[in-house]
């Protein structure tokens, strides 16, 4: 299969793979404890997103696929990070190699829509590069905002386990289109 186009574009976002100097945004997000209280718990260390940015750019590298740099189209800003991601986590049940979708966004940006528009971006982008492919993502049972997402992108509750010792609701998506 060719390699598809790594820069996604919908009506208010433009997505593309990182690059260097997205560090400062991206620790910018997630040293904010409210971007980290349903995923992990705690705000991130400078080295903590220096690994995760190198994850990002590692995944692209060697799998062809990983996290998007999301940006509102009109003013440029950041608003947040959605992607795929095979972290081989050791978590019950697990994933079974399926790619884990992913997302956080800045607290700007919360409630305005944009975690919804970039996953399905992202879906569509998976359903072109793995057309049989289901997807899976874990979330935390209180992370209401992300809940909703995920059902509105087509996921459903799966089972449920934990991460960590902290309880996570599984959620899988049949491939097909968004």
């Amino acid at each position: 299969m060719a390699q598809l186009d790594t820069v996604l574009e919908t009506d208010r976002l433009i997505m593309r793979p990182h690059v260097l100097t997205d560090y400062d945004d991206s620790f910018t997000m997630w040293s904010d404890p409210e971007v980290a209280r349903f995923i992990g718990g705690q705000p991130s260390t400078r080295e903590e997103v220096w690994a995760r940015l190198l994850r990002y750019v590692g995944h692209w590298t060697l799998l062809g696929f990983g996290y998007w740099v999301v940006s509102d189209k009109a003013s440029g800003n950041f608003v947040g990070e959605v992607g795929f991601a095979n972290f081989r986590r050791q978590i019950e049940p697990p994933l079974d190699g399926m790619p884990e979708v992913g997302w956080a966004l800045t607290p700007a940006a919360h409630g305005r829509g944009y975690a919804t528009e970039a996953v399905r971006a992202a879906l569509r982008w998976a359903d072109a590069k793995w057309p049989s492919a289901d997807t899976a993502c874990i979330i935390a049972p209180e992370n209401s905002p992300s809940l909703r997402v995920a059902q509105k992108c087509g996921y459903v509750e799966w089972a449920h386990g934990s991460y960590k010792g902290k309880p996570t609701i599984h959620f899988r998506r049949m491939a097909g289109p968004v």
